[in-house]
């Protein structure tokens, strides 16, 4: 979890982050998820080259992470903190409140042959590289 720096007066907040500052790479691409159901699972895959910061900007929303012998259950519901996903991390986002908006921060721009889209393939592969 990263925990990002809040300012602001009475005004409201403002939260900046920066990469290779606040995050530990160069942010390449952004994207969010937003008007997913609470049933729906997004993710299911795994990123070869990409590393990406996750933060629920608005509402909340889980992620389950696994590297393929561990998995952690985070809830992501305040828009100061997010988690840090290395390469080669399995991702499921899932419980999706409402108004929940999850910003996405990539350090590679898109690049579909990078992910890993089946479970049991990512868990060979990991054990390959071990």
């Amino acid at each position: 979890m990263i925990t990002f720096k809040e300012n602001g007066d009475d005004r409201g907040k403002l939260v900046i982050v920066e990469g290779n500052n606040d995050i530990p790479f160069d942010i390449k691409r952004v994207f969010y998820i937003y008007g997913s159901d609470p049933n729906v699972i997004r993710g299911q895959h795994a990123n070869r080259e990409t590393e990406f910061v996750l933060i629920n900007v608005c509402g909340s929303s889980k992620i389950k992470i696994s590297d393929g012998r561990n998995e952690a259950i985070f809830v992501l519901d305040k828009p100061h903190t997010g988690v840090y996903l290395p390469k080669m991390i399995w991702k499921d986002m899932y419980d999706f409140s409402s108004d929940s908006i999850l910003l996405v921060l990539a350090s590679e721009h898109y690049n579909g042959s990078e992910y890993i889209r089946d479970f049991n393939d990512f868990v060979k592969e990991t054990k390959r590289n071990v």
